[in-house]
């Protein structure tokens, strides 16, 4: 049974004409009683164990930047979809790649995480950066939201007005986070939390868990939220060194329990069920953990191959060799861009290509003469998986 508590307020406000209740979360951590962490202990270690497992893997493959680009990459796909963007993995490597996509806008949100993601990372890796703050989040949700589509939803900046979530108007709402006037004050807390010294019974697993809960709950921003929310469990995973890198993508496990993701962050505002969440969350820490170490074991296993096919190739060229090492972070390509990629003649990257595609590691995808592109296939659903 989950332990019962209070974890906030309502107070009565209004939006569009209606009267509303919205929720005002209490600060945390959790209190009235203090969270159950002995209730978690194992599922606590068998997160960090599949994190640690993780962050050993990685030295399978030579470069943890191949790592890097399909996993971040996954995240921000991920996230999206989670909020119904239609974009694909291959979609986001075409768009790279300079090649047409068809859904510009979907991937245009999920390129836009990416900049949102990069520019966090940057700014905590610099030793003159800004430290994760509510100012870092603003400006990262300004890249978020940059474009059509994010147009007056006030990117970058807190909101200022009533904002809820379900429902058709305020009034029949499944949820009303808190008055805007309370945003900053709440976010100051959640700021608070993260920067003062952890205490011995919070582990820094279950920190997250509630971290990104208050945030989802407060709700900051017009649009957006649920982005930004994970956005932070990712930096907090490598800013409180449980991973090296950012080598995990949970929101495709949250995609999976899309239903269960939302329920337990329900109740903790109706039941007072930080419990559940944090199992819950612990729960998809371990398995995306599992699932991306299987992934890069298979990843690795796949680009080896392929090596071996090439280096035994008597045809092989230095040229063909340093393209293949471009593929991971560069699986849809054309041959102009090999050309500039490897600052090289259009022939002798034409000539590349061709004993690549020869040997079955790329394949051609539109069958004409002029104007190819090319697809380090196996490799895309392998990641896609």
């Amino acid at each position: 049974m989950p332990v019962m508590r209070s974890t906030g307020t309502c107070v009565t406000t209004s939006t569009l004409g209606e009267s509303v209740q919205a929720f005002v979360p209490h600060v945390l951590p959790p209190r009235d009683p203090a969270l159950s962490v002995d209730a978690f202990a194992a599922l606590n270690q068998a997160a960090e164990h599949a994190l640690a497992r993780l962050s050993g893997v990685s030295g399978l493959v030579p470069s943890v930047d191949w790592l890097l680009y399909s996993a971040i990459r996954k995240e921000a796909l991920l996230t999206s979809q989670i909020e119904g963007t239609q974009a694909t993995l291959t979609d986001l490597f075409d768009d790279e790649a300079g090649l047409a996509v068809s859904n510009t806008d979907d991937v245009e949100e999920v390129t836009n995480y990416l900049r949102a993601f990069r520019h966090v990372r940057d700014a905590l890796r610099d030793p003159a950066g800004l430290p994760l703050s509510v100012r870092l989040l603003r400006e990262a949700h300004g890249l978020l939201l940059d474009g059509a589509r994010g147009r007056g939803k006030q990117p970058g900046e807190l909101r200022r007005s009533q904002n809820w979530i379900g429902g058709t108007r305020p009034g029949n709402a499944v949820f009303v986070p808190p008055p805007a006037e309370q945003v900053a004050a709440l976010l100051a807390d959640v700021e608070r939390f993260i920067h003062e010294p952890a205490p011995a019974d919070l582990p820094p697993l279950v920190r997250i868990a509630l971290v990104h809960a208050q945030f989802e709950t407060i709700h900051p921003f017009l649009d957006g939220n649920g982005r930004m929310g994970r956005l932070l469990i990712t930096v907090l995973m490598e800013h409180w060194q449980l991973l090296p890198e950012p080598l995990l993508y949970l929101s495709g496990y949250l995609k999976r329990h899309q239903s269960e993701y939302y329920r337990r962050l329900s109740g903790i505002r109706t039941d007072g069920d930080w419990e559940g969440w944090v199992a819950f969350f612990l729960e998809g820490v371990a398995v995306a953990a599992s699932a991306a170490e299987r992934n890069i074991v298979a990843i690795a296993s796949l680009v080896a191959a392929d090596r071996r096919r090439l280096l035994a190739e008597p045809k092989a060229t230095p040229a063909s060799y340093r393209l293949f090492e471009l593929l991971p972070m560069m699986p849809r390509f054309t041959i102009e861009r090999v050309r500039q990629q490897l600052d090289t003649t259009f022939p002798t990257a034409n000539a590349a290509v061709k004993l690549l595609e020869t040997l079955g590691i790329v394949v051609e995808l539109t069958g004409q003469k002029k104007n190819r592109s090319f697809s380090y296939q196996s490799y895309i659903e392998m990641l896609a998986d």
